[in-house]
């Protein structure tokens, strides 16, 4: 049995797109002030400075960006921030990230973030290694 490259590549798309969704509705709520500074930036403490909130409102636009591409390369949405012909070398970029974000998550003081994005991580590199990959020329 043999498998369709182009339908990987959307599979893969999706898992992150929907993990990337996590990240934003996460980052959005520390944005507004949510009390889970634990579970980010390091766990340093439960409510963020408002310099690490700012950080967060920057963070929702740039992980939304991320996902459009992702979604895009792999020919699940019609439109991403940048264009077509950067996305391959894009979503490369977001690999590298990914991985730097599995090493930055593992190292983390915050056991609490460590058990919490660790793994979502993982996934994302995974998945974005994935569509980079598979998703079609």
């Amino acid at each position: 049995m043999s498998f369709d490259p182009a339908v990987i590549a959307r599979v893969a798309a999706i898992v992150a797109a929907v993990l990337y969704l996590g990240l934003v509705a996460f980052q959005l709520a520390l944005a507004l002030g949510a009390p889970w500074g634990r579970a980010a930036y390091g766990g340093q403490s439960a409510e963020l400075s408002t310099a690490l909130r700012v950080s967060s409102a920057i963070a929702v636009i740039v992980w939304s960006g991320v996902a459009l591409v992702v979604l895009r390369r792999a020919g699940v949405t019609g439109w991403a921030p940048l264009p077509d012909a950067w996305l391959p070398v894009a979503v490369w970029v977001v690999v590298g990230l990914s991985a730097v974000a599995i090493v930055m998550n593992a190292i983390t003081p915050s056991a609490l973030e460590r058990a919490i994005w660790l793994p979502v991580a993982i996934l994302l590199f995974g998945s974005t290694l994935t569509v980079a990959l598979a998703a079609p020329r």
